[in-house]
């Protein structure tokens, strides 16, 4: 069976320029590689998302493993939250004048989950209003159709996959059988660049390890961004 290495970027960028690493983010991205390297990790393929955090992610720590290059696989797409809040919360706020003030108040700070974020992606979750942004059922099924690429290498590959909190989180879920909702807690538990371990065979997919971090060995490193 082949193990696949999971792990989500590093520290992202503020509210406004998510989608880059911060200085701690690279910091972060250089450890988880340079722990694989002590390790004497080696894999037969690396992966990565599309967006530029998961590309900066994977590049720093393929500079310290080596091996194959990431190649970029859209599957591992984190969904675009800016995109489901733009639909979602003048329907909640308009609902609900707490909301629209909570929601005010999150836009002018840095990038991190609010409790306004929790409520528009449950909305979304749920399928409460209707959006032309992709849907939740689309967006698992999307992270869940990695699998027919994965299914292409040999049955004791090592494959690394530099990701985003969610996609991980929904393969977690798909080893666990879990509801969605328990996805969304699996993602906003997700430390920076933490790494899960799973399974992959026939139609088995085996959970063995989940959000290590042996990498991140000072409490300034953990972070949730």
């Amino acid at each position: 069976m082949s193990l696949l290495y999971i792990f989500r970027h590093g520290q992202a960028g503020t509210r406004d320029d998510y989608d880059r690493l911060s200085d701690l983010g690279r910091e972060q991205a250089s450890l988880l590689g340079r722990y694989f390297a002590q390790e004497k990790m080696r894999f037969d393929a690396f992966i990565c998302g599309p967006l530029q955090r998961q590309i900066e992610t994977a590049g720093l720590v393929h500079a310290e493993i080596g091996g194959p290059a990431p190649e970029i696989d859209p599957h591992w797409a984190e969904f675009d939250l800016d995109a489901v809040a733009a639909e979602i919360a003048p329907h909640l706020a308009a609902a609900d004048p707490a909301f629209a003030e909570a929601y005010a108040a999150a836009a002018n700070s840095h990038r991190h989950w609010t409790p306004a974020d929790t409520q528009v992606v449950r909305a979304w979750v749920e399928g409460r209003y209707p959006t032309r942004t992709e849907s939740w059922r689309a967006f698992n099924e999307r992270v869940a159709g990695a699998r027919e690429r994965l299914a292409a290498f040999p049955a004791d590959a090592r494959i690394a996959v530099a990701t985003s909190a969610t996609p991980m989180s929904i393969w977690i879920a798909l080893a666990l059988e879990l509801k969605p909702l328990h996805i969304m807690k699996l993602a906003g538990a997700s430390l920076n660049t933490c790494y899960s371990v799973l399974r992959l065979g026939d139609p088995h997919l085996d959970l063995l390890a989940y959000n290590a971090v042996p990498h991140l060995n000072e409490p300034r490193l953990r972070t949730l961004r």
